[in-house]
């Protein structure tokens, strides 16, 4: 495949997964963490994916990342006004029990599949076919784009998302720039999205308890 149409490929494919045929497939939580994961993994065969997932340096930056991020939750749980505030949030996990959708749909629904595809494939080949400043951007960018159909499914403001998410992009593909692995943007992700589904709940448990 010549660079051109494999750019294309790579940045087209996962846009229309994401935003045209998984919805249409009309899967429950269960179901779209196995079709994610099974795509994930075909996209990243076939545009030759390096997650380097045992990287030491990633595991130092993403444990680092990770642990910033699970004290920023942690003072948000302890400030009043804060904690009152995130109880408002939807539960974006509401099929399954809360152990499943953390220990089970994040970690390889979301994060595995997501980083697989765009830290691990989608930005390397853009940075090799445009350099690093331009992948960055492509790749973010691609990245927030591939969250329209989800924020709007759970009834989020889309521009907002897809801002949100390409700044989330720029700040992941720079953990995996850095390390040269997936791993450090994906435990940053991880943490993201799993005190994202607990902490709301644990608002909710604190001010129930009082």
């Amino acid at each position: 495949m010549s660079r051109v149409p494999q750019v294309v490929a790579a940045i087209g494919i996962p846009l229309v997964w994401s935003n045209w045929a998984l919805p249409a497939l009309g899967l429950g939580v269960r179901g779209r963490t196995v079709v994610n994961a099974g795509f994930a993994t075909v996209y990243g065969f076939t545009f030759r994916a390096t997650p380097n997932w045992f990287s030491a340096k990633g595991f130092r930056y993403g444990i680092g990342s990770a642990t910033i991020v699970v004290a920023g939750y942690a003072a948000a749980l302890a400030i009043p006004s804060v904690r009152n505030s995130l109880q408002d949030y939807t539960d974006r996990g509401p099929d399954v029990a809360t152990a499943e959708w953390v220990a089970v749909h994040i970690p390889v629904g979301t994060v595995y599949s997501e980083e697989l595809i765009f830290r691990a494939t989608m930005e390397p080949l853009l940075d090799n076919a445009f350099g690093p400043r331009a992948g960055a951007l492509l790749g973010a960018v691609t990245f927030g784009l591939w969250h329209i159909t989800p924020a709007r499914s759970v009834g989020d403001s889309v521009p907002v998302a897809v801002a949100a998410t390409t700044a989330g992009g720029f700040a992941l593909g720079w953990l995996r720039r850095r390390t040269a692995s997936a791993t450090a943007p994906a435990l940053l992700h991880l943490a993201i999205n799993a005190g994202g589904a607990i902490a709301p709940r644990l608002a909710r448990r604190i001010s129930t308890s009082r």
